[in-house]
């Protein structure tokens, strides 16, 4: 894993390094989000911010709850053919909102080389609407058709910043993660 805490020019923000993406070739389900937080990037773990949703919610959909250690919960996500990686590889941001992303700083992982290589996935899945979008933007265009006809679905952020709706509402929109990884 890599992390970098270099001051953006100006002191607009800290460049944020991603996670290798967790998967398994006979991964179905790509779950991605933008780009770990400060949390996380000290925890050196994805979703590591403790009133993020995503592992209780993970926890009832696959028995990869935050109450299981880290690696365990990631071993869980492969068994059951869930790949997990975020959008951007890394960027400078200031803070932990996505919103807070320097759009100029981007720099997107290599899909190309991820879809090559985990040909199995049959369903995108994007953990809050920047994630999505970013991901519609910048990797979309440059992607073949097998790749643009990937089904994709953008799905309630998990984070706490997305207070407008509740955890059994979101718990209950992310149950199609499950359903296609079964499939």
């Amino acid at each position: 894993m890599r992390r970098s805490s270099s001051q953006y020019a100006g002191g607009q923000g800290v460049r944020s390094e991603g996670f290798p993406a967790v998967t398994t070739r006979k991964s179905r389900v790509l779950i991605l989000g933008t780009l770990p937080g400060p949390e996380s990037l000290r925890q050196r773990q994805y979703y590591a911010q403790p009133r993020n949703a995503f592992w209780s919610i993970m926890g009832e959909l696959f028995e990869a709850g935050p109450g299981e250690p880290y690696a365990r919960r990631l071993k869980l996500l492969r068994e059951r053919r869930v790949a997990l990686w975020d959008v951007c590889a890394s960027a400078y941001r200031q803070g932990a909102l996505d919103a807070a992303i320097r759009p100029d700083s981007i720099v997107v992982n290599d899909f190309a080389r991820f879809f090559l290589a985990h040909p199995r996935v049959q369903c995108i899945f994007f953990n809050g609407q920047t994630a999505g979008k970013l991901f519609r933007q910048r990797v979309i265009p440059r992607m073949p058709e097998s790749v643009q006809a990937i089904q994709r679905q953008v799905l309630p952020s998990t984070s706490p910043a997305h207070a407008a709706m509740s955890y059994a509402n979101k718990r209950k929109r992310w149950e199609i993660v499950r359903r296609e990884a079964g499939r």
